[in-house]
């Protein structure tokens, strides 16, 4: 960790993308690496916080029905707070911050103090889920332009501040964020200003994850479908005759894995590859590392051994971490390679057995 004395502190605004840790950019994964202190989002993948520093400051920020952790002015101030302690601060917010996120509003205080900043987009949930989901937002025969409204804007008797007769007349597709709760007043607007009873609309809930659930209807259909099926959220809204598309396009929910969320134990260098296999089945692997590995406090016992291999007719690897860790303190010990001659070599597994041919 650097130094922050007498160091310029920056906020980095990134985007975390849907939900699947895979969909962070890699420019976000770079400032995660850096980061000295992280505030993040409720909708945000706890998973990603594996990428950061073990001594990076984390701090949860989020809101979870409407219920705040920290309000946004307070939120506003710690970003300066930090980053005027020469801190490299990361602000990490789900989807795209910039995509009814708040970000404008955060960066806008970073900026009126004037800390230097970044901002890192993120794949928003609008394209993210959809695509998840099987459902293109625009398509050359069905739908040539897209419109992206928020269902929380609220004004009075639980109305959405929206001009609906606009919305309404839209032969597009539109797209409602954060409207799960308003899905009978939307469905209703709609349908009053013009939207025939039969347009397509879907419901993707928990879109881009393993939780991933899409239900399917009309604009007369869904409120007694929201009401059966306690629709709640985050949940991602999609009106219009891409929704039929859905049948021939759906991939996510039809992957071997999907809907399972796997814990992955081994430790962090090592549970790479099985991260990466496991999101390309469909799965959702949870990151738990049960086990660190540290050198002893007394390298006498090993010592010896190294230094007088020609003792034993037999060495046994029981894991990739005991053969990287052997052939490690040999080099340091300045013991040549060679000595092994003679020696019998077993592995446990064919990953331990493979440690020992890359040597």
């Amino acid at each position: 960790m650097n130094n922050s004395k007498n160091k310029q502190g920056k906020v980095i605004l990134i985007g975390a993308g849907p939900g699947d840790v895979g969909l962070l950019t890699l420019q976000g994964k770079h400032w995660l690496q850096k980061a000295e202190v992280i505030l993040y989002d409720h909708l945000v993948n706890e998973d990603l916080l594996r990428f950061t520093q073990k001594e990076t400051e984390v701090i949860y920020v989020g809101k979870k029905e409407g219920v705040s952790t920290l309000d946004q002015e307070k939120i506003n101030s710690l970003l300066v707070e930090k980053a005027k302690k020469g801190k490299v601060v990361v602000r990490l917010k789900g989807g795209d911050p910039f995509i009814f996120g708040r970000g404008g509003e955060e960066i806008q205080a970073v900026k009126q103090s004037k800390i230097p900043f970044l901002v890192v987009p993120g794949v928003t949930s609008v394209t993210g889920v959809a695509a998840y989901a099987g459902i293109p937002l625009t398509h050359r025969d069905l739908s040539s332009t897209l419109s992206i409204i928020t269902g929380s804007n609220e004004k009075k008797q639980g109305d959405i501040h929206i001009d609906w007769e606009r919305i309404a007349s839209r032969t597009g597709t539109l797209v409602f964020l954060m409207g799960a709760r308003k899905l009978p007043l939307i469905a209703k607007k709609l349908m009053k200003f013009g939207k025939s009873p039969e347009t397509p609309i879907a419901v993707i809930q928990w879109g881009t994850t393993a939780r991933q659930k899409t239900w399917k209807g009309t604009l007369s259909t869904i409120v007694e479908t929201s009401s059966k099926e306690k629709i709640s959220p985050p949940a991602l809204t999609i009106i219009g005759e891409v929704v039929n598309l859905k049948p021939e396009i759906e991939w996510y929910e039809h992957l071997p894995l999907f809907g399972k969320t796997i814990v992955v134990t081994r430790k962090g260098d090592q549970a790479e590859s099985m991260i990466d296999r496991l999101r390309e089945l469909g799965a959702e692997p949870f990151f738990f590392p049960v086990i660190e590995t540290v050198e002893p406090n007394d390298w006498a016992p090993l010592d010896d051994a190294l230094n007088h291999l020609s003792r034993y007719e037999g060495l046994i690897f029981t894991s990739v971490n005991g053969v990287q860790f052997f052939f490690k303190r040999l080099k340091e010990i300045q013991q040549d390679i060679r000595n092994l001659k003679g020696v019998r070599i077993f592995t446990i597994g064919p990953k331990t057995a493979d440690a020992v041919r890359d040597l």
